[in-house]
């Protein structure tokens, strides 16, 4: 703040000695020209003293008077612009403040037409590279993170406007939308395609040899199998523990299969499964029988509350984790968008395609910008000439062209003197 003020404090000082500058040179110059129209006048005055004395004087007198009147109808030109000559009101003076409505009219038009016309704003804007700028900005890691700490001070507004905006219902709405779209035996059909690829679903078939193996060491699934078993035989084998026997010869011959299937990668019961799965999937896809099913799985599905909520549910989630996140010093969320922009602009520096497309857009959109607003700049412009002071307006136009039109008086007064003087001539010449 101090260092702005201490800015706008030394440009004010470097305006008001420009215009003190400018005053100082006017008043010189317009010293200097009435100065030139009085001593034209005395001139005139000493020639005609002496010319019956001195014939050539005549001469000198016609350029001084001829220069003399010249140089008062300039200084009447001139001060007619501003203000009235002497206080008189003569027509047609005054002419600046007279016209002060149909000078801003025409200033602000003039502004619109030449200036904001279309062709040349795009032309001027073509020259801008607005995607080099915004490159150069985001690569700059401080700009980033403090662009990264406004877009985090914004989102859980941006979150909590979203909840209250009724988007929650129009999620949900849209997601079973969505979902009664999808016919879902053919979609599972293509997930379990995708998951077979490469024989992938065998190591699905090891995982129940396992669980079958760790069965096998489990001692109350052998007791509960032994128990079946004799539930099984008859009276007379259960006397000779027949029981304790076939479980035996049933977790062998079983182990023994299971080190077999999990040793060998072609094993026809991995083959079998491999069939299975493969007829599975074929009747997943084309049978009516497994697709009324699943689509009557969906609509239970879909009915189901807890997905009506599953969107607001998630808002909610997401809101509370960016919110107490952002509280942090460490802030994951601001740390990650600041990479981010500044990988955007690493990125958007190195690619001249997409700076192209870019400042084709910006290009585009200012100067559509342009001319859909350079009409009001128009007015607004002659809306502030309307408001100036009118003693500020000339003034302020007096100070910066004044001076060279004080020049108009001294080539009036070097004109109207060569013109009196070739007159003359042609007079004394017509005499003779």
């Amino acid at each position: 703040m101090v260092g702005a003020a201490s800015e706008t404090g030394t440009w004010q000082r470097a305006l008001e000695r420009d215009e003190t500058e400018k005053i100082a040179a006017l008043r010189r110059t317009k010293l200097i020209a009435t100065g030139s129209l009085a001593l034209c006048f005395c001139i005139f005055m000493a020639a005609r003293a002496g010319e019956a004395r001195w014939p050539m004087l005549a001469y000198v007198a016609a350029f001084a008077e001829a220069a003399t009147i010249g140089g008062l109808a300039d200084w009447y030109a001139v001060v007619a612009l501003f203000r009235r000559p002497l206080g008189l009101p003569i027509p047609h003076t005054a002419i600046i403040p007279a016209n002060k409505d149909r000078i801003a009219d025409n200033l602000g038009r003039f502004i619109e037409v030449n200036f904001l016309a279309p062709g040349p704003v795009r032309e001027k804007f073509k020259e801008v590279d607005f995607a080099r700028l915004v490159a150069d900005w985001l690569s700059d890691r401080s700009r980033s993170a403090g662009l990264s700490r406004f877009v985090g001070s914004l989102a859980p507004k941006a979150l909590a406007g979203l909840e209250a905006s009724g988007l929650r219902d129009f999620v949900s709405k849209r997601v079973s939308e969505q979902i009664e779209k999808v016919q879902v035996a053919p979609f599972a059909a293509d997930m379990l395609s995708a998951f077979t690829a490469d024989r992938r679903h065998q190591q699905l078939f090891d995982e129940l040899l396992r669980v079958f193996g760790g069965l096998l060491r489990d001692e109350d699934a052998l007791a509960a199998i032994r128990d079946k078993i004799r539930d099984e035989l008859p009276s007379l084998a259960r006397i000779f523990k027949a029981d304790a026997y076939l479980l035996r010869k049933i977790v062998a011959s079983t182990g023994s299969l299971i080190e077999d299937v999990e040793g060998d990668p072609d094993h026809a019961m991995r083959r079998e499964f491999d069939r299975f799965v493969e007829t599975f999937i074929a009747e997943l896809r084309t049978s009516p029988d497994y697709a009324k099913r699943a689509e009557r799985l969906k609509r239970d599905l879909l009915k189901r509350p807890e997905l009506r909520g599953l969107a607001g549910d998630f808002l909610t989630s997401l809101r509370t984790f960016i919110e107490t996140d952002l509280q942090s010093e460490r802030s994951l969320v601001r740390k990650q968008l600041a990479e981010m922009f500044v990988e955007v602009g690493r990125q958007l520096a190195s690619d001249d395609k997409i700076r192209a497309d870019m400042n084709q857009g910006f290009v585009v959109a200012l100067a559509s910008f342009v001319e859909s607003q350079k009409s009001g700049v128009s007015q607004f412009i002659a809306d502030q000439v309307r408001k100036w002071d009118i003693v500020q307006l000339t003034r302020l136009v007096e100070l910066n062209i004044g001076r060279d039109l004080q020049y108009i008086r001294f080539n009036g007064m070097l004109i109207g003197g060569l013109a009196g003087l070739a007159l003359h001539v042609g007079e004394r010449m017509i005499a003779n």
